[in-house]
């Protein structure tokens, strides 16, 4: 079941580096930020976890929780965490439950090759589990300040 706008995530679990499992239900109370990315060590996903890195302290401070999500095992998250210092745990999405759920694996052209691949979005959750906003297909750039505005936004509705 594909996660609507508006509607509350459905049942899901997945597991991230440092021993963490998402599931909606232990982040109740907080806002999630899940991103999707195509693969560990490559320029635009180093590029666009780097610039969540940066902006993680903000996130933190507007009660949000960063998790990135990608194919790669957990090994390869391991990795990559530690080689770009990184504040917040990746999720290792190896059989494709999340991506397919959320509807970010797409079909592209690589060197000529159709090659099925994920399509860099950002979702957005509340603090009671709803989905509130999506960024799909997006360009790294500027798009980190984008989505904390979004997490201030739902912030300061809540006060």
């Amino acid at each position: 079941m594909t996660p609507a706008l508006h509607k509350p995530l459905p049942e899901i679990e997945a597991n991230a580096t440092g021993g963490v499992k998402f599931t909606p239900q232990a982040f109740a109370g907080k806002t999630v930020v899940l991103y999707f990315y195509p693969k560990d060590n490559t320029p635009g996903c180093t590029t666009e976890a780097m610039q969540f890195r940066e902006r993680h302290q903000e996130f933190v401070d507007a009660g949000a929780i960063v998790f990135g999500v990608s194919r790669d095992n957990m090994a390869s998250h391991d990795k990559f965490k530690e080689t770009l210092a990184l504040p917040f745990e990746l999720i290792a999405d190896t059989e494709e439950k999340l991506c397919h759920m959320f509807g970010v694996v797409k079909n592209k052209i690589m060197y000529g090759k159709k090659v099925k691949g994920i399509e860099r979005s950002t979702f957005l959750i509340d603090t009671d589990g709803i989905l509130r906003a999506e960024w799909r297909g997006i360009k790294v750039a500027g798009h980190v300040d984008e989505v904390l505005d979004a997490v201030k936004g739902l912030q300061q509705a809540v006060v």
